[in-house]
């Protein structure tokens, strides 16, 4: 009976030792719970950046200075850019100075001014972005102007063509044209 109740002695102390182990070590997890932060909201309206250049075009045989102003303009009224996020509208000076230095041609524009152009939407959420010269051809200076979205990962906007004369008529339309030198260095690029 002794070594009966030794032996249960030792398969309880073997118990034990093995309850006391299993209390004492914690199993380690490599799993954080964190809460989610989301990235902030921007809070105020988009506001694009003022841009001021000049340009040297050759144009009837003399040298033309041509000088472009992008202003945001708090004045005018904001656009819906998205979901409520509202967007500052801009106003653009285009200058022409003769070689003398002397004004050929300045005027101050806006949205408004290439209305004829824009679809509905259009006119809900973009902002004049931008007029550049493009070229001289015969009489006439050709500057390409987009009304879009001011939002800079956005390539949403409406290409613009604006022609100022030798006498300084301006005349606006909508550009239905496309790129093709654009699209057909692209084929070139694939066919290599």
């Amino acid at each position: 009976m002794i070594r009966m109740s030794m032996k249960y002695d030792v398969i309880l102390l073997l118990a034990a030792a093995s309850l006391m182990t299993a209390c004492k070590e914690k199993t380690e997890t490599k799993v954080i719970i964190a809460p989610k932060v989301e990235a902030p909201k921007p809070t105020g309206p988009v506001v694009m950046q003022d841009l001021n250049s000049s340009n040297e075009v050759e144009w009837l045989g003399k040298f033309y200075k041509v000088q472009v102003s992008r202003k945001a303009d708090r004045e005018l009224p904001m656009v819906d850019v998205e979901q409520g996020r509202m967007g500052v509208d801009n106003r653009i000076t285009l200058k022409i100075l003769r070689p003398d230095g002397t004004e050929f041609f300045n005027r101050t524009y806006t949205k408004s001014n290439f209305d004829s152009c824009l679809d509905d939407n259009t006119r809900k959420t973009g902002v004049l972005l931008g007029i550049v010269l493009d070229r001289a051809e015969g009489d006439n200076l050709i500057f390409a102007a987009s009304v879009g979205s001011p939002d800079a990962l956005s390539d949403e906007f409406i290409p613009i063509l604006m022609t100022v004369s030798r006498m300084g008529d301006v005349s606006i339309k909508r550009d239905t044209t496309m790129d093709t030198n654009a699209s057909a260095d692209a084929e070139d690029d694939e066919g290599v």
